[in-house]
């Protein structure tokens, strides 16, 4: 197993919190303002794009799926936990996703296919709203985010092989940045930046997510705050 896959993101205290920075308004938050704005986005830049590379890996495409589910109360992000056995990336929280097969038509398609074997979510309640810029991780993943909206009502069927756990957190609290922590840590032979927005669930469970899934976040809260 590589170094970076060892690195406990909790042993690097964070370096600074962004509470400074204004949360993206609860009118935007919304199944109408999302649709709105990806069918007219606005003028700005991700903030998250590559990751310091990982000697030794070979870049592969691959897409995930942003999920934010239609709940009474706000939209919330499911959001994965992966499992230990895999050989990247094992235990952390991620989107559901993955490598992009030959046979998938485009990065929607790799998307919709890796959500539905991974937990079970069904594309017919899957509504995509848009892409998210281009996310290049450590581990040479060239991703593709999918937002999309789901509508309730789903049944899912996490595959034990791949996901240990499934569970939703509230859209408006990771589109706050006064939950966006950034840090900095030696690991696989450089200094590298990340960031982390760790939640505590309704059983006091701690998600630390954190990485690449942080970082695409980052980026979805500037395209909404733009």
């Amino acid at each position: 197993m590589h170094p970076i896959e060892r690195f406990d993101p909790r042993s690097a205290p964070p370096v600074r919190v962004d509470a400074h920075l204004p949360a993206v308004p609860g009118e935007r938050l919304t199944a109408g303002a999302l649709r709105e704005r990806f069918a007219n986005p606005p003028t700005w830049s991700p903030e998250f794009v590559r990751e310091l590379p990982v000697p030794g890996r070979t870049s592969a495409p691959a897409a995930v799926l942003v999920p934010l589910v239609l709940r009474d109360a706000h939209l919330s992000l499911l959001l994965t936990q992966r499992g230990q056995n895999l050989t990247t990336h094992s235990g952390q929280i991620a989107f559901p996703g993955g490598r992009q097969d030959e046979s998938d038509r485009d990065s929607v398609h790799t998307a919709l296919r890796e959500a539905q074997e991974e937990v079970g979510l069904a594309p017919s309640f899957v509504e995509v709203l848009g892409t998210l810029p281009i996310y290049v991780t450590g581990s040479a993943f060239i991703i593709t985010p999918v937002v999309a909206l789901v509508q309730p009502g789903f049944q899912l069927q996490p595959n034990p092989h791949e996901v240990a756990d499934v569970f939703e957190v509230p859209l408006p609290f990771l589109m706050n940045p006064a939950h966006h922590r950034h840090h900095e840590a030696t690991w696989a032979g450089d200094r590298r930046q990340f960031m982390s927005m760790p939640w505590t669930g309704p059983q006091a469970q701690e998600r630390f997510i954190w990485g690449a899934t942080a970082g695409m976040l980052r980026n979805l809260y500037r395209f909404l705050v733009a």
